[in-house]
């Protein structure tokens, strides 16, 4: 593949974003990044450090965003991987991802990938990549979503009860839905991609077919 390849995956909190994104850019054999997870080291930072959002930008400098050669997201150069999943930043994260500072930081740091990439996120078609070749932007049902999301966080120990994990989803969908600086939204040539009731297999299926379409 010698041309640089742009592909774009939006959408809600626990949608299957990064699922998809991992398995379509393992198809293609390109790269894939996960832009949330980026924001979540972030917020992860301001926790440990206890900052106030004004004291987190000025700290920004301090703060290191970077994916190690497994594609697994490091803070200041340690794998911060399973930190960033954990419900408490989880509460954190759309707070942080409202601060226009960090906003500007990361996305310019997602833009200097230098190669064909599969990212997600909620601002990659809108913002990171406008011109990317495949947008698509996911959704499910809500409360498929917060199945999914309780389901991979009691797999890992996390004590969580369903209800809390839907009332996490509902208040980070507004937030990204409502924030001043790059709000959730989907781009004007996205294609909308429900899959609550679809598997990965189906999924990825009709994401390949997708992609041959506009590529």
């Amino acid at each position: 593949m010698s041309e640089r390849i742009q592909i774009a995956i939006d959408g809600h909190s626990s949608t299957g974003k990064s699922t998809l994104a991992k398995a379509l850019a393992k198809h293609l054999g390109i790269l894939y990044l996960d832009s949330g997870a980026m924001y979540r080291a972030v917020a992860l930072y301001q926790m440990r450090h206890n900052l106030n959002d004004q004291e987190l930008i000025e700290q920004l400098d301090r703060v290191e965003v970077s994916f190690n050669a497994q594609n697994a997201i490091c803070l200041n150069g340690v794998v911060v991987e399973n930190e960033i999943r954990k419900m408490e930043v989880s509460n954190k994260v759309s707070g942080v991802a409202q601060i226009p500072e960090v906003r500007r930081k990361l996305v310019e740091l997602q833009q200097k990938v230098p190669q064909s990439v599969v990212m997600d996120g909620r601002d990659i078609g809108t913002v990171v990549f406008p011109s990317a070749r495949l947008k698509l932007f996911m959704t499910a049902r809500t409360e498929i979503r917060a199945q999914r999301r309780y389901n991979e966080l009691i797999a890992k120990g996390d004590k969580v009860s369903l209800e809390e994990v839907l009332e996490n989803l509902k208040s980070r969908d507004f937030q990204d839905e409502n924030r001043d600086t790059d709000p959730l939204r989907a781009a004007a040539d996205a294609i909308y991609f429900d899959n609550s009731d679809l598997s990965l297999d189906q999924q990825l299926e009709k994401a390949i077919q997708l992609y041959q379409e506009r590529v």
